[in-house]
């Protein structure tokens, strides 16, 4: 099954990129072997595009990282908070990339759902900008509007570690999200400035407070491009009963997380994950938040995904899988993308 493709609500393409040489690496996109999305590969598996996310890696240790996320629980330090000028740098580097592929002809930019139904199952990737963690952007928010000109169009005011905005969850198991303080004064005019903006808010990496208080301030429906069913996988990242009802309340949506560690009900990051265990996630968001709020949010490129899913090209696996498990095939549309699109049109308005 190829179709109906397949909108993702996160992918780490652009920091790939970066990582390997930033423009000079664009040619790894057409041919595949050099990660999770390519071009041949996108083809093969019924990939039109996504959200692509630009992100300030911290310096960590990954092998140590990925040993103490094999235990039976962990509790990951994170990362300092990393300062506006440092991150700026990164920032434009990685926006310079994605404007890049579209100028090479492999992704079209999309500022509005016009564009991207426009774009999407075309001859280029649908791609959205999206910004995880909000590190570039100062207290006075001076740098949003410049961002929103070149295509930013998503916002996730953290990436788990802390920002002038927030903090995030940390990377344990098991836990809940409610991990410490919630969104600071100048996260609250940001969730206010992107609202006026049409800049959707990502909540996936927000701990539990920040959580109610982007419910509490915003108009907008409530998002999470990239996170998980807790009562599947009690897991820090993963969103717990309550986060999903306030979501469904507000006409808002979740992306599936394919990151092994989010998935398992142990916790654990490896990916030996049969596609029976994402099933049980989607059964238990499909029932918190109805058929309409569903979507998937793979992480491809960041995180450690199960083996049969190892690249774009392996999504018909998914999709077989969700039609195996009485899923019709207008439910299975929209989770592949129509419910992206659906939610997209609200945010943007």
């Amino acid at each position: 099954m190829h179709e109906p493709l397949v909108f993702d609500g996160h992918n780490d393409l652009l920091t790939r990129l970066h990582m390997a040489g930033g423009i000079a690496a664009l040619g790894t996109v057409e041919r595949p072997g050099h990660g999770a999305i390519d071009r041949a590969g996108a083809t093969l598996g019924g990939f039109g595009g996504g959200f692509f996310a630009v992100w300030v890696p911290s310096l960590v240790d990954l092998a140590a990282k990925m040993a103490a996320m094999q235990g039976d629980s962990y509790d990951m330090p994170l990362p300092a908070m990393i300062g506006a000028r440092e991150a700026g740098g990164t920032v434009a580097a990685q926006i310079e990339i994605l404007e890049a592929l579209e100028n090479a002809g492999h992704v079209t930019i999309c500022r509005d759902t016009d564009a991207l139904r426009s774009a999407f199952g075309g001859d280029t990737l649908a791609a959205i900008l999206h910004l995880e963690g909000a590190e570039a952007i100062g207290p006075d928010l001076g740098e949003l509007q410049a961002l929103h000109d070149r295509g930013l169009r998503s916002l996730g005011p953290v990436w788990s570690r802390e920002t002038i905005f927030g903090h995030g969850v940390p990377f344990r198991f098991p836990s809940s999200p409610d991990t410490g303080p919630g969104l600071t004064e100048a996260g609250a005019r940001l969730v206010s400035v992107c609202d006026r903006m049409g800049i959707m808010l990502d909540l996936s990496h927000l701990n539990e407070a920040g959580f109610r208080d982007v419910a509490r301030l915003s108009s907008r429906p409530l998002v999470a491009t990239h996170s998980g069913a807790h009562a599947v996988s009690p897991h820090s990242r993963n969103l717990t009963d309550r986060q999903l009802d306030a979501i469904a309340e507000s006409d808002g949506m979740v992306g599936l997380n394919f990151a092994c560690a989010f998935l398992r009900p142990d916790g654990k990051m490896r990916a030996d994950v049969g596609m029976e265990v994402l099933i049980r996630h989607l059964d238990h968001l499909i029932g918190r938040l109805g058929e309409d709020r569903v979507g998937l949010g793979s992480d491809y490129d960041g995180a450690l995904v199960p083996k049969e899913l190892t690249t774009v090209a392996g999504l018909p696996v998914l999709r077989r899988a969700m039609e195996a498990h009485g899923f019709g095939s207008e439910l299975i549309a929209k989770i592949c993308h129509g419910n992206w699109f659906r939610v997209l049109e609200k945010s943007w308005a």
